[in-house]
């Protein structure tokens, strides 16, 4: 099997025609034909090099979805079989037998496979190759398959922490930023039940984020909001690739509240220690979860109607769609169509 894909040569390098012939299938592998596949910051941010351990060339892409066109011989069968539609996200595969992987936290163990860090391996590619069959994912019936690619990155990475940090439907969350994140965060946290309150650097965004489930606004930028916000919240999940005021946002917290950060700063987070001893806060991480916190994610989804605002690009316009969501201009996730 030719693999097809599109792979930067060097940092912020164009994307490029590049095929490979993939190593033979491993006993727990699934091959998956590509038919859509999402665009993620991270993605650019591996073309680019941003994080200085980018190896070349370089394939981007983990919000793929298609077709099983290949499985191991240790696949469940009953579950993939060949021609089913199915979705492979940003983790792909894991030792499975750690202590974390055996207590059903493969998202942390120490040997997971990210999929867009794999080299030339992402789904920017006619192909993409899970290395575990268990993080294959069957995609339900109800979502299309334009709108599930962004669910299994960006969705799973709002949506694990609600369950990691015991969000409960009685709790009053805030999602910072309203963009390919947070516009997700926003409909799962309203579904979920809670009291939602959008917070965003532009007041342009407010109607938005109303739109998405919001009942309340803050608006970040110049204003004393925030500060009037303080001791408000019982989470507050941070969805921006920025650098933030983090004593504010732990200020707004309720006793025991939870600050988690999903979006990426440029920079260490610092916050003062009697800011968060004295009421028990908490400052935490998030990424995209276990397999079976995404299947949950994406049955959640599917009964709610939660969908992603999305802009296609075919595959073979790669260049612009990547550009796009590298200039931020995307609204809300960039999806490519092979």
């Amino acid at each position: 099997m030719k693999v097809v894909s599109y792979a930067a040569t060097t940092a912020r390098g164009s994307l490029e025609r590049f095929e490979y012939e993939p190593e033979p299938l491993g006993p727990d592998e699934v091959d998956v034909a590509v038919t859509h596949c999402g665009i993620c910051h991270t993605d650019s941010s591996m073309v680019d090099n941003e994080w200085g351990f980018s190896q070349y060339p370089v394939v981007a892409g983990h919000e793929t979805v298609g077709t099983v066109v290949a499985i191991g011989a240790n696949v469940d069968s009953t579950r993939l079989h060949i021609g089913r539609r199915v979705g492979v996200g940003a983790i792909c595969g894991a030792c499975m037998n750690c202590e974390w992987c055996l207590a059903g936290k493969h998202s942390v163990c120490p040997a997971r496979v990210d999929t867009v860090m794999r080299g030339h391996l992402g789904g920017f590619a006619s192909h993409v190759r899970a290395a575990n069959w268990q993080f294959v994912y069957p995609i339900p019936d109800a979502i299309a398959s334009e709108h599930a690619g962004p669910l299994l990155c960006a969705g799973a990475t709002v949506f694990t922490p609600m369950l990691r940090y015991g969000v409960r439907p009685t709790d009053r969350v805030a999602v910072v930023g309203i963009g390919g994140l947070g516009h997700l965060a926003l409909q799962f946290s309203a579904k979920w039940g809670c009291a939602v309150t959008a917070i965003s650097s532009s007041r342009k965004k407010e109607a938005q984020a109303r739109r998405f489930g919001a009942t309340a606004f803050i608006d970040a930028s110049d204003t004393d909001e925030l500060a009037a916000a303080a001791g408000s919240f019982d989470f507050i999940l941070s969805t921006v690739p920025a650098d933030l005021p983090w004593n504010d946002y732990v200020a707004a917290l309720r006793p025991r509240g939870t600050l988690c950060i999903v979006g990426g700063p440029q920079n260490a987070i610092s916050v003062g220690a009697f800011d968060l001893l004295p009421a028990e806060k908490v400052v935490a991480g998030g990424i995209p979860g276990s397999p079976v916190e995404t299947v949950q994610m994406l049955d959640f989804a599917a009964r709610h109607n939660i969908r992603p605002t999305i802009e296609t690009f075919s595959m073979t316009d790669a260049n612009r769609a990547l550009d796009h969501v590298r200039r931020g201009r995307a609204r809300f996730r960039a999806v490519l169509v092979a």
